[in-house]
């Protein structure tokens, strides 16, 4: 509560001369543009007008965002790119989110100038700093949700752009999981069982002429078998491993950590246990992320942490990898890290590799528990 307190303060003290510079701004170049539109000069005033707008409109998101905690997306203006440079012009002047950004800017003036005593006066008086200040500052912050983030209609395409992608994506990490499980079979037990078949079919043949020799043949295809049967429990754990399903994604990540090559530290602090496909999709990141570091990196150590992270939005599950490699790791389409980040989207999930020359490199999936 406290800390609640001292941020809305914050806030108001921060943003009184935000909002002073931004009104004096704005009518001074309003006033101007409109009287001078007679000479044509008016329209280059209302087109600057326009970039002062959407810069304070974007710093007083960012201030509440720093301030206050609260996120508000920034509103996309869609304009019409094919026309002549007055008409794109115009088009950004009448736009409906350039007048919710200009009425926000103005009415935010008033506002501040009211809010300012009160936060010196909250941080003199501590009941007022405690419970006024915040309640002023949702406030504020339902104003500029309403004017500076989106409407419904555009969060509603944006959230049906999001969709269309993380679908397109997740075909093609199924499409490139089917070619692997496919690709596996062929080269692997298909060709082991047809071995075990060729086999018994020779054993078969020579059972009653040379039983020793069939005898061999048998042992051959008996160890033929084993491995088809091997193989098959190994691909059946990439597709999904059962220690995964049995007991969890701590104990999950620490066999995987067992088996690199290179020391491995896991810290996973996940309570509740989050959906399987969320589980699964982190296994297959950390899985794949090992063992590129192992090849690739030259790293000599490593480290995964994974923890569930309250938000507004919903729960995450977030899982990071980092190695003391020599970095210059990238996300290229066709490449490895671009299959992760794709199989992530599935799930409405974000992967991110920060890998500088030199290293260290970093690798962090923020995965939605619900979507």
């Amino acid at each position: 509560m406290v800390r609640r307190g001292f941020r809305a303060a914050g806030f108001m003290l921060a943003g009184f001369p935000v909002s002073v510079l931004s009104f004096v701004l704005i009518v001074t170049l309003f006033s101007v543009g409109v009287s001078t539109l007679i000479v044509w000069i008016g329209l280059a005033v209302l087109l600057v007008l326009t970039k002062v707008v959407s810069g304070f409109a974007g710093a007083n998101r960012r201030l509440i965002r720093r301030t206050l905690k609260v996120d508000i997306p920034t509103p996309q203006i869609e304009l019409d790119r094919t026309g002549s440079f007055w008409r794109r012009y115009l088009n950004r002047l009448i736009n409906p989110q350039m007048w919710r950004n200009i009425a926000y800017l103005m009415l935010s003036f008033p506002l501040h100038v009211f809010e300012l005593p009160l936060a010196i006066v909250g941080i003199v008086i501590l009941p007022v700093g405690l419970f006024v200040l915040p309640v002023i500052a949702a406030l504020h912050v339902m104003l500029a949700k309403a004017l500076l983030g989106p409407n419904t209609n555009e969060q509603l395409t944006q959230k049906a752009e999001h969709l269309q992608a993380s679908r397109a994506r997740g075909v093609d990490a199924a499409e490139a999981e089917r070619r692997r499980i496919e690709r596996d079979l062929h080269d692997g037990a298909q060709q082991r069982l047809v071995a075990v078949a060729m086999g018994l079919g020779r054993a078969k043949n020579k059972l009653a002429a040379d039983p020793d020799a069939a005898r061999m043949l048998i042992n051959e295809a008996h160890a033929d078998a084993k491995l088809a049967v091997s193989e098959l429990r190994d691909l059946a754990r990439g597709i999904y491993p059962a220690v995964l399903g049995d007991r969890g994604l701590d104990a999950a990540l620490s066999s995987l950590a067992a088996k690199c090559p290179i020391p491995v530290e896991v810290h996973v602090a996940i309570d509740p246990r989050p959906p399987a496909a969320v589980e699964s999709t982190a296994y297959f990141i950390v899985g794949e992320s090992l063992t590129n570091i192992a090849k690739h990196s030259g790293a000599t150590e490593a480290k995964v942490n994974a923890w569930r992270e309250e938000r507004p939005s919903g729960d995450l599950v977030i899982v990071e990898i980092t190695d003391d490699g020599q970095g210059g790791a990238t996300m290229r389409s066709g490449g490895g890290l671009s299959g992760l980040a794709d199989r992530a989207a599935t799930i409405d999930g974000v992967m991110t590799v920060v890998s500088p020359i030199g290293g260290p490199t970093v690798i962090r999936a923020d995965l939605p528990c619900t979507w």
